[in-house]
């Protein structure tokens, strides 16, 4: 019989059902299993790689290549798949160009630079010899206590969605064989999190029809970008963890959305049903449960492999879903050209290179929000001579970096010198040296240890010095998988450092380096200006450096709303009516910031606000109406005003970012579906319903800045 699968000239389908009907049970339940390299010990990964594991993890250079050759030695010679968490850049290696996060680079409202960080990635990844990143995080964060909420694009559906599947295209290319690109994976499915209190792979308290409204939207267009891969939720929903949902794997996501990738557990999920989620005896009805959900990747369980063959032979387990499984992965191998060219080859000169540096600055400028700018704090002014920098977190690469880097996920890897760099306090220096003003530091405090601070060291500093910055936020403790806040609140001595500052009475500028928004209400009334910069990558630090000296105008916006106190949370925009007297006794019901604000050095205006309910349009003139060249993210909302079922105060389905020079305008047009306007009905079908919507524009979400008119939509 032919060898077909070893045939490029035949389908990635053909091939996969080929090499199927060629393989033992020990082998498919093989191809079923990822391994952790870094959790076990060489000679365990030796022996996994000749019984023919489908994927390894977190395994780099000569390494991956001992694994592969062993692979390849073997009677079908099934090339491992190798994956690593590139979150924000290749973070993990040493030396890689580290991007904003996922957080930041929503600020920008840009697919374009969502993209470009995900081509980026791609080659630097595939250089390694990699295969497969599990990115982007497409969990929306709605209770910003959540740890992971810096990983996510924010809270809004529609906006993850956009940036996701942009980000999507830019790992994967149109060729998934190309030396340049790389798998990718859209995670978590489904609602991680929406998990309860905030707390990190718990129960979310959500239906299925709330599923399919919110959460699901982005998990389709990266469906429809051809996303390679779907990696499952820790969670669970009324009751049923997602890793054994069918519903959610097999109905929903495969059936209705049309999956053709395959679908991978997180971190020992399936081991997580019998010791964390009690739903299973033991590792035997654990398998069994996930795989028939349409697991089809179990990562980091090893002892999967033995109960799944256990498992059809007891006919506990249909061997057709196994099989199914099995030719899902199989078949991307294929696609990826795996069995051609099994190691990636890009070039090791590219990590960090000038070409990526660039870009990574590029969307560092874009992560930068002006929240406020009192009295024209910013940009500094020619009459500063001195500017005193305060605050741990100003020269703090740790912190600014975030999550998923070679900071906080050590792991032995190539190390090479790391690229340049710049944090806040070393972003100033650059550009205040040149224009001969004096920069003095002092740190002022440490982000979480209250009893370690010298504050009026930091006083005198500051008030020696013409111009005060301020930089607060958070560290890699507080940061990232398990670790949710229940106070959002400054930690440390923060707050006691920024009162100390202001009553020196002179204009602060207050810098946020953050994972995520914290609650900075006292510092919003009194700060002179302030910015939200999150983790703003390598480059961070210099990009505000270049707001503050007006070499940059800040055009971001906020993909996620700032709470006033942390019993205000969750609090979002597109939240649902009819809260009673829709206000605590204690403090105001309305975000201290809210999505898709943001302050620019210029000013806009809108006009003209026309609706066409034939051809489903929408337009709206802006014009810079200030003295400065700028960029304004214009977003266009809706509203049901009667539906069958509760639907948001309002909801984002559109955005453009215009270009004005002084005095320019633009008119921006809009053209809608009618699915734009739809809803999730008590059958959980989507639909859109006739009757009267409320189409709302303008630079944020908050009603008094929108201008509005209805559109009529008949049967």
């Amino acid at each position: 019989m032919s060898e077909l699968y070893k045939n490029p000239a035949n389908t990635a389908d053909e091939r996969a059902s080929d090499l199927l009907s060629r393989m033992t049970l020990e082998q498919k339940a093989a191809q079923m299993i990822q391994i952790a390299y870094s959790d076990i010990p060489r000679e365990e990964s030796l022996l996994w790689a000749e019984r023919g594991a489908g994927s390894f993890l977190h395994v780099l250079g000569d390494n991956a290549r001992e694994l592969q050759n062993i692979a390849l030695s073997s009677r079908l010679g099934i090339p491992i798949l190798f994956g690593i968490d590139a979150i924000h850049g290749h973070g993990l290696h040493h030396g890689a160009t580290i991007f904003p996060s996922q957080l930041a680079t929503a600020c920008s409202w840009d697919p374009g630079i969502a993209e470009e960080i995900g081509r980026i990635t791609a080659l630097e990844v595939a250089a390694d010899g990699l295969h497969w990143t599990f990115s982007p995080v497409l969990c929306l964060a709605r209770d910003t206590r959540w740890g992971r909420t810096g990983e996510t694009f924010g809270e809004d559906p529609y906006l993850t969605g956009v940036l996701g599947a942009s980000m999507i295209r830019g790992y994967q290319g149109d060729d998934l064989r190309a030396d340049d690109r790389i798998l990718a994976c859209a995670k978590h499915y489904i609602g991680y999190g929406e998990a309860t209190g905030a707390r990190d792979s718990y129960d979310t308290e959500m239906t299925f029809r709330k599923m399919r409204e919110v959460f699901l939207p982005p998990f389709q267009k990266a469906v429809e970008a051809g996303c390679a891969s779907i990696m499952t939720a820790y969670g669970s929903i009324d009751g049923t963890p997602f890793t054994s949902s069918e519903t959610s794997l097999k109905t929903i996501l495969k059936d209705e959305l049309g999956f053709e990738g395959f679908v991978v557990t997180d971190w020992k999920n399936v081991e997580s049903l019998v010791v964390n989620q009690y739903v299973a005896a033991d590792l035997y009805d654990a398998n069994r449960m996930a795989v028939s959900a349409g697991n089809d990747l179990i990562m980091n369980t090893p002892s999967c492999y033995e109960h799944i063959i256990q498992l059809v032979n007891d006919g506990r387990l249909d061997i057709r879903i196994v099989d199914d499984a099995v030719r899902r992965v199989l078949r991307i191998k294929f696609l990826a050209g795996l069995f051609e060219k099994p190691e990636k080859k890009g070039d090791p000169d590219i990590f960090g290179c000038p070409k990526h540096l660039d870009s990574a600055l590029r969307a560092a400028r874009g992560s930068i929000v002006l929240l406020e700018n009192r009295g024209d704090t910013l940009p500094f002014s020619g009459k500063i001579r001195s500017i005193a920098v305060i605050g741990s977190n100003a020269d703090d690469i740790k912190a600014q970096y975030g999550d998923w880097t070679y900071f906080s996920h050590p792991y032995p890897s190539d190390i090479r010198p790391a690229p340049p760099f710049h944090t806040v306090l070393s972003g100033i220096k650059e550009l205040a040296g040149p224009l001969g003003i004096e920069v003095q530091y002092s740190r002022g405090c440490d982000v979480m240890d209250v009893n370690d601070a010298d504050i009026e060291a930091a006083a005198a500093v500051a008030a020696g010095c013409d111009a005060v910055v301020l930089v607060v936020g958070d560290v890699y403790d507080q940061v990232g998988e398990g670790k949710d806040r229940a106070d959002l609140a400054l930690s440390g001595a923060q707050q006691a450092l920024f009162d100390r500052l202001i009553s020196l009475g002179k204009p602060i500028t207050t810098v946020l380096v953050a994972s995520k928004p914290l609650c900075v209400t006292d510092i919003s009334k009194k700060t002179g200006a302030l910015l939200a910069a999150f983790n703003g990558g390598q480059y961070g630090g210099l990009a505000v450096a270049e707001v503050l000296f007006g070499q940059f105008n800040p055009s971001g916006k906020l993909p996620i709303s700032f709470p006033r106190h942390s019993g205000q949370l969750p609090v979002y925009y597109n939240h649902l009516p009819g809260w009673h007297r829709g206000q605590y006794c204690d403090v105001s019901a309305d975000p201290l910031y809210t999505f898709g604000y943001g302050l620019s050095y210029t000013s806009f205006e809108y006009s003209e606000l026309q609706v066409d309910p034939d051809e489903l349009t929408v337009s709206v003139t802006v014009k810079n109406t200030g003295v400065r060249a700028g960029s304004e993210v214009v977003q266009v909302y809706f509203r049901d005003m009667v539906s069958s079922v509760i639907t948001p105060v309002k909801q984002l389905i559109a955005f453009e970012k215009l270009s004005l020079e002084p005095g320019e305008e633009k008119t921006a047009v809009f053209k809608l579906n009618r699915s734009d306007l739809s809803l999730v009905n008590t059958e959980e079908k989507r639909v859109t319903e006739p009757g009267v919507f409320m189409v709302m524009v303008g630079g944020d979400s908050r009603d008094e800045w929108l201008l509005k008119a209805e559109l009529v939509l008949n049967g």
